[in-house]
């Protein structure tokens, strides 16, 4: 019966340490030579093999076997290629990043008393509930500056009600409300949002414990509901749209069920806004929730006032 070969690692002389970490078929060694044995018809027959570093002292190491099957070494040199092409790709990536972090310190710095008061504390005037989509940064689209919005991003920019229990978003709410005091809540759907879709392809709810997207996005099924009902006639992706927009007044609606969210409301304290970004057509809708005329309309309903559109 023939036995797997142990091996004997030692590290390349050009090495910057000769205390190397070697994981070799699920074991690790600290040590800078480890040894074994094969069992070969009675006899037993040292193998020994090398890990050499190339000339840059990178973690990027050639195993070189005095036995091994056929072509392993030049497995072993294909997949190093490989490695050394994705760290060089990855590179170039944050390259760019550097450059635009660079580009930022250099309004840092012409703004450096600005950003010395915005280092003693924030006090921002709005709190911005928006999509995690890549193609809907708020502050892109809206111009916040630093300082100006307090802003949660989530799959299709939901806010569960308040008995749905703790969840980042009511976490980040209290601390907006309670403690920086914002005076606007506004939030922002947007055109061909994926977490809409799919609340709008689940068949029933038991659809939601089938993935951690579809287990957070029936936060908005009072929407779908909505847009099932008023949108019957229409194909999906009018449905989709319609829903995007109905999606943010469930929103809305679902502020007013924390208690201090409704009372500075109610106090004047605080505003509550809806928008919509279409990106395709780069136009945007605003609307802020009427209270007082929301209270008086039956259950359901949410009247909205000061509405615009940006095109």
């Amino acid at each position: 019966m023939a036995f797997p070969a142990p091996i004997s690692v030692s590290p390349d002389p050009t090495a910057a340490s000769s205390n190397s970490c070697t994981v070799f078929h699920g074991f690790v060694s600290n040590s800078s030579r480890i040894f074994g044995w094969k069992l070969k018809s009675g006899k037993r027959e040292k193998l020994r093999l090398r890990l050499v570093s190339d000339s840059r002292n990178t973690q990027r190491l050639s195993l070189r076997a005095s036995m091994g099957p056929s072509g392993f070494t030049q497995q072993l040199e294909n997949k190093k290629l490989e490695t050394v092409t994705e760290a060089e790709d990855g590179c170039d990536i944050f390259h760019d990043i550097k450059d635009r972090f660079l580009s930022f310190k250099k309004n840092y710095l012409k703004n450096n008393e600005q950003f010395q008061i915005l280092a003693k504390g924030q006090a921002p005037k709005f709190m911005v509930i928006a999509c995690a989509d890549s193609r809907v940064c708020p502050s892109n689209i809206l111009g916040f500056r630093p300082g100006e919005a307090f802003t949660i991003r989530n799959v299709a920019n939901l806010v569960p009600p308040f008995e749905s229990g703790p969840s980042e978003t009511n976490a980040a709410l209290e601390f907006a409300v309670n403690s920086l005091k914002v005076e606007n809540i506004l939030v922002i759907g947007h055109s061909r949002c994926g977490g809409i879709r799919a609340l709008m392809s689940m068949q029933d709810e038991d659809d939601a414990n089938a993935s951690f997207i579809k287990s957070w996005v029936v936060v908005g099924k009072n929407a779908k509901i909505k847009t099932e009902a008023a949108a019957c006639s229409l194909n999906f992706d009018q449905k989709c749209r319609h829903c995007e927009k109905e999606s943010v007044n469930n929103s809305l609606s679902n502020l007013l069920t924390y208690p201090w969210i409704e009372t500075k409301v109610v106090n004047g304290e605080l505003s509550i806004h809806g928008g919509y970004y279409d990106f395709t057509e780069c136009t945007f809708d605003k609307w802020t929730l009427d209270y007082q005329k929301t209270k008086m309309e039956q259950i359901g309903r949410l009247a909205v006032k000061d509405t615009l559109f940006w095109s």
